[in-house]
């Protein structure tokens, strides 16, 4: 597995726990899935701490889409 497929599946594990019901769409915003801004933040922080990264938030709340998310923190694992 690359780093990519293995933070690719953190990202997802972390919305599914989140986000139950969710259908996860590497194409969409968390947003688009149903996430309020508290779920976005939860989101964000437990993936990090899953992934070990201490980033600031800023660095990965802007990004376009789920598929994004993964590329930017995949870039930061390896």
């Amino acid at each position: 597995m690359t780093v990519r497929e293995d933070v690719r599946l953190v990202v997802h594990q972390q919305i599914a726990e989140i986000l139950p019901s969710a259908r996860i769409s590497g194409e969409l915003h968390l947003r688009e899935l149903g996430a309020d801004s508290v779920d976005r933040v939860e989101i964000l922080l437990g993936v990090l701490d899953r992934l070990g990264l201490r980033a600031p938030l800023s660095d990965v709340r802007d990004v376009p889409n789920v598929d994004a998310l993964v590329d930017v923190l995949a870039e930061r694992v390896s």
